[in-house]
């Protein structure tokens, strides 16, 4: 008797991390060595993919986690190490040809964990200490950059606060604003995949695609497909999709270790090509 074939019932979000995993580093290869010519801008088309299934993978995991407060210390504590070290590089070291890496995903990770985590405590009628984990990391930037402008002599004070303990989203290249959007909108969205889907494809291109064409003085249709390609960020609502609600089996600390770690090894990689 032929023995029955196993249907594919979707991915787990083990494999969706992995898949993410991997698009990101073909991403950073582009990042990190671009300055050589020989890697095709598709890489980062690609890559385009990956921070979505991070982020999507991010909220499940804070959905079901036992422990909300070592959940968010976990990814904080990674954030704040690599926003000292992108400070640090700012200020005194940049590689030769005055490059930094702008890595600080996981800070806009920690910004949207309070924020949810301050929804939620609203939904408990907390009032209170819900509307400050809201309101708080969404109203900091206009805080300090007014200080900024009002004490000028404060801006490094505040600049090191934003690359370390109190990053502020408006400020962050990797992610940001418009990032803490789209894990707003996935995350209440989440009972409904087939319209979180939907919804987020439509969000990457609004915000991603079609508002900066539009910002950006003299951009042509066609820089949407060589510079501008954001929007194709939209696509990961295909693997979204097809997400079985199942973890799956892996090594979780593996993916937070994973993305300082190759950061930084491209980084020194790409530092002793331009000495040599």
């Amino acid at each position: 008797m032929m023995e029955k074939r196993k249907q594919w019932k979707g991915f787990t979000d083990f494999q969706l991390k992995w898949l993410a995993l991997v698009l990101m580093v073909f991403d950073h290869i582009h990042y990190f060595f671009e300055f050589t010519g020989k890697v095709p801008e598709w890489f980062s088309m690609l890559g385009r993919l990956s921070a979505p299934l991070f982020l999507f993978c991010l909220l499940e995991g804070f959905a079901h986690t036992r422990n909300r407060k070592k959940y968010f210390l976990r990814i904080y504590a990674i954030a704040v190490g690599m926003g000292a070290l992108q400070y640090v590089f700012l200020s005194f070291v940049r590689r030769p040809d005055g490059f930094v890496p702008q890595n600080q995903m996981l800070a806009t990770f920690s910004i949207l964990l309070v924020i949810l985590q301050g929804i939620e405590w609203c939904r408990q009628r907390q009032w209170l200490k819900g509307l400050c984990a809201v309101l708080l990391p969404l109203l900091w930037p206009v805080l300090g950059m007014g200080l900024i402008y009002q004490v000028p002599a404060s801006t490094p004070v505040v600049l090191i606060l934003h690359y370390t303990v109190l990053p502020m989203h408006t400020a962050i290249m990797d992610g940001g604003t418009y990032f803490i959007l789209e894990g707003l909108l996935l995350y209440g969205l989440r009972k409904n995949r087939a319209l979180q889907a939907a919804a987020f494809f439509a969000a990457a291109l609004l915000l991603e695609g079609l508002a900066p064409f539009l910002l950006t003085p003299g951009a042509e249709f066609r820089m949407l497909f060589t510079q501008m390609y954001g929007w194709m960020s939209g696509f990961a609502a295909i693997p979204m999709y097809l997400y079985n609600g199942k973890r799956g089996r892996g090594n979780k600390k593996l993916f937070y270790w994973f993305y300082p770690a190759h950061v930084y090894v491209l980084y020194g990689i790409s530092w002793v090509m331009q000495i040599f």
